[in-house]
């Protein structure tokens, strides 16, 4: 049997990774389907060679070999770490790491294999990426401002958006595509299916506008109009029904046995905040 955990990342990239995982395969290979998270990933083989994963806008499947161990790094939309370009060149890519930040990697690959355990790697990864952070790094403010206003408990149109932030709509969309990858639409909606997704996981229960509950219920907590509406965006996105995707019991409860409460906790707790005064 394989696992998957996530969890906090240390306190120092708090502000700009969502969580860290570490990921064990068994006897046999796992089928992996990678969702659109609105972010980048490191993905990194114990062993192996790193790659960074681009902002997805559809679902990609990739088959991880028996016996292997991998930590990841899943970054907030608008906070990728160091890199030669701008996100909207990387867009539904896997590029190996060290095409993008060179000699490093080998060295990072070196040190992460003899760390002795997955937990010890994972750390080590992340002091790299504060040392990134601190010395190389900058996040565009309005950005993360932005991606906070996208989240999906309070919906705003990007008109609307825009002007909060004193930007046109084409600049606000060329900081989205340069800082993210995608447009800031597209970030809603990715954020919205997160939103639910995160609902689901907690085991959430709605509650109970419109008279709805279950998988209804919780779209609507979500910013769907219906539950017709998440089925047609799940699909978009993920290439499956709701009910395939959490693992093939009620379609308000996840029940893939993964442990998603660090990457959960704090999407969720984004929904106790007041709407911004746009």
């Amino acid at each position: 049997m394989g696992s998957y955990v996530e969890r906090p990342p240390l306190p120092e990239l708090a502000e700009v990774v969502r969580t860290v995982w570490i990921q064990r395969t068994g006897a046999a290979p796992y089928v992996q389907r990678h969702l659109p998270t609105g972010g980048v990933e490191i993905h990194f083989p114990i062993g192996g060679r790193p790659l960074l994963a681009g902002p997805l806008t559809g679902p990609e499947i990739e088959v991880i070999p028996a016996h292997t161990t991998v930590v990841g790094v899943r970054f907030q939309p608008g906070t990728a770490p160091r890199l030669p370009t701008v996100l909207d060149d990387l867009v539904d890519q896997r590029l190996c790491l060290a095409e993008l930040w060179g000699s490093t990697v080998d060295r990072l690959v070196e040190t992460m294999a003899g760390a002795g355990t997955p937990e010890r790697a994972l750390t080590l990864l992340q002091a790299h990426l504060v040392q990134e952070f601190r010395r190389a790094v900058r996040v565009d403010p309005l950005v993360v401002e932005a991606v906070r206003a996208l989240m999906p408990w309070h919906p705003v149109t990007i008109d609307t958006l825009a002007a909060h932030l004193a930007l046109s709509a084409s600049q606000l969309r060329r900081r989205c595509l340069h800082a993210v990858g995608v447009s800031p639409k597209v970030l809603q909606r990715t954020l919205r299916f997160q939103g639910y997704l995160a609902l689901a996981q907690a085991g959430a229960i709605a509650t109970g506008r419109r008279g709805t509950d279950g998988m209804a219920g919780l779209a609507i907590d979500a910013g769907y109009a219906d539950q017709a509406h998440l089925s047609r965006e799940c699909l978009r996105l993920t290439g499956v029904t709701p009910r395939r995707l959490l693992g093939g019991g009620d379609t308000e409860h996840c029940l893939c046995s993964h442990d998603h409460s660090a990457s959960y906790q704090p999407f969720l707790a984004t929904r106790n905040r007041p709407p911004l005064r746009l």
